[in-house]
């Protein structure tokens, strides 16, 4: 039996006694958030993607949103106190963040960034994000993420 490999958000979420499920799909590279919620079986409303951005001011951000939403770059900024906030490079994700594109969590990132979750997830006791690596997905109740990645509710999509 082969043993499970577990990611930075796993550690986290175990070390502070947070209850998760993790789903596993199989997935040699990157695929959006609507294909894995298909794979996985889990219902898209309850499926958050998560995003790295930066701020005019040059710090990242993280913002949690619905897989099949876009951001509003207006309001996403206002929530974190930002003239303007753009997309981080895919080819700076794994420098800023220690995950890959599409392996991305909102918790466990080498640093903590101010972290913002769309105010859609505070209609769900729990949500699916990414496990931390392509193929991993978690359950996690949105009280227990909110508190285990500092992060708060707020309108970020359009």
């Amino acid at each position: 039996m082969s043993k499970e490999i577990k990611t930075n958000a796993m550690r986290i979420l175990e070390k502070n006694r947070i209850a998760y499920e993790l789903l596993t799909y199989e997935c040699e590279e990157f695929i959006d958030g609507i294909h894995v919620a298909e794979q996985t079986g889990v219902p898209y409303e309850q499926s958050f993607k998560t995003l790295v951005m930066e701020g005019k001011s040059g710090a990242y951000y993280v913002f949690v949103l619905p897989i099949a939403q876009e951001v509003d770059r207006k309001a996403a900024a206002k929530a974190v106190g930002e003239k303007t906030v753009d997309m981080i490079p895919v080819k700076e994700i794994t420098k800023v963040t220690g995950y890959v594109r599409g392996g991305c969590s909102p918790i466990g990132m080498k640093k903590q960034y101010v972290t913002v979750f769309d105010e859609s997830a505070g209609n769900f006791d729990a949500i699916y994000i990414s496990g931390g690596r392509i193929g991993a997905t978690l359950k996690v109740g949105i009280e227990d993420l909110l508190a285990v990645s500092h992060g708060k509710l707020a309108a970020i999509t359009r």
